[in-house]
């Protein structure tokens, strides 16, 4: 799929929304809650559920967490609602969020109101249209530019100087996503166990405390639909902390798929970085280390954790998948798909120590 304008739909079976409830607590607390009220929800997104609210001519989002059990620490609606009611001053590209309700007898959930920006989303590929290889570099550019400038934000301009733990935080990374590994996989994957050793040997000192986004990459963002190399917004901010920032740029890279690699790939996460003019990976690497002044000489090591986060995700889909939780047939080849990101982060370890 490539980049789409937010499709709006009637709320999906079970994942409608109390209005009765809703309306009334949004007049008394929302500014500019007046006017006609309508409530539609966004059909994109993988996790937390995302609504239009209108009032009249004026329109919010309406952001909460997915149904069912939600871990402790995700999906943190006052975490996003914190970042989002701080960081636009200094950030301009995040929305800023105007009232949380950690009340779930509203509408069954914690939830947050944020502003709308209007722009399309980039998923998969690119429509033809925007596939002129100038174009293509200069999207990539931007997408380097922008991380490096949320990373040269200093927490304490946002009043975040207090958020997360940054002291630890990439091993304690490291140790939190081997638990979930060994909780989630259905068989013994010796590249993992290998990955998982060769990363805990040389975990690498912090260079700084930036704000890190923890999932940036191109669906998490917002473009104008008029120039798709001009962001708009960045988008779910629930898992923002402080940290390493070169943990947001090992995870970026591996969605950054080049020219020739499996084609396979594509269909996992990865970002049209592979059409022609895009920048490589190790351009996209020299324009951060630019932009940030940081050593990249440990880049290896932050993209082979990337490549280990990233099948511990696509593993605890598929244990889902095979133990009838979903039925969802694109997962029926995911565990071959963990094997090759095992195999990947190995050898780039391997490479790295």
């Amino acid at each position: 799929m490539g980049p789409a304008q937010s499709e709006l739909i009637d709320p999906r079976p079970g994942e409608e929304v109390d209005t009765a409830r809703l309306l009334p607590y949004l007049r008394e607390r929302l500014p500019g809650a007046e006017g006609t009220f309508a409530l539609r929800q966004f059909a994109g997104g993988h996790a937390n559920l995302t609504y239009l609210l209108r009032f009249g001519e004026r329109e919010y989002v309406l952001r909460r967490p997915p149904l069912g059990p939600v871990a402790p620490s995700s999906h943190d609606m006052k975490r996003e609602h914190t970042v989002l009611a701080r960081l636009t001053d200094v950030f301009p590209l995040a929305p800023r969020s105007y009232l949380f309700c950690g009340d779930e007898s509203v509408i069954g959930a914690s939830f947050h109101v944020l502003e709308r920006r209007h722009g399309i989303v980039v998923r998969g590929d690119l429509p033809e249209h925007f596939r002129d290889s100038a174009t293509v570099r200069r999207m990539g550019e931007m997408l380097i530019d922008t991380l490096a400038a949320l990373h040269l934000v200093k927490p304490e301009s946002a009043a975040l100087e207090s958020l997360g733990r940054p002291e630890g935080f990439s091993l304690r990374q490291l140790e939190g996503w081997a638990k979930r590994w060994h909780a989630a996989k259905d068989r013994d994957l010796p590249a993992m166990d290998a990955l998982a050793e060769r990363l805990a040997r040389s975990v690498p000192a912090p260079q700084s405390a930036a704000l890190l986004h923890n999932d940036y990459k191109y669906d998490n963002m917002l473009v104008a639909a008029d120039d798709p190399a001009r962001a708009v917004a960045v988008l779910d901010w629930d898992m923002c902390t402080r940290g390493d920032p070169l943990m947001d740029l090992g995870a970026l890279l591996v969605h950054w798929i080049e020219p020739g690699e499996e084609a396979d790939w594509k269909a996992t996460g990865a970002m049209p970085t592979w059409r022609e003019g895009a920048p490589s990976r190790a351009e996209a690497v020299a324009r951060y280390a630019a932009a940030t002044g940081l050593d990249l000489g440990r880049v290896g090591w932050y993209h082979a954790f990337g490549l280990f986060k990233f099948a511990v995700i696509v593993q605890q889909i598929y244990i889902r998948y095979l133990r009838g939780q979903t039925r969802d047939a694109r997962f029926a080849g995911f565990g071959e798909r963990v094997a090759q990101l095992a195999e990947r982060g190995r050898r780039l370890a391997e490479a790295e120590a």
